[in-house]
């Protein structure tokens, strides 16, 4: 959990951004291999990404700087995020 100014804003799931917004990564829920997977993608704490395509069953696909990430939808419910 994220407290900010007086309001607590909570994590959610990637795979629960709506497409075209902009979030930051807070964290991972999951073992050491799906955190290290995902830090050689760059997506790292405190990384700001943008939904460019989201479906609940197939995945997710953000763009992370200049390059453009797919994810699973398994992983991108393990992605905590929070609204930028």
């Amino acid at each position: 959990m994220l407290i900010k100014t007086d309001t607590v804003v909570q994590a959610f799931p990637l795979v629960m951004a709506e497409v075209g917004k902009w979030v930051k990564v807070v964290g991972v829920v999951g073992g050491k291999n799906l955190a290290r997977r995902l830090m050689v993608m760059g997506m790292i704490e405190d990384t700001q990404v943008q939904v460019l395509l989201c479906h609940n069953s197939t995945g997710v696909v953000v763009a992370c700087g200049e390059t453009r990430l797919a994810v699973g939808a398994g992983v991108a419910h393990k992605i905590m995020v929070v609204p930028v």
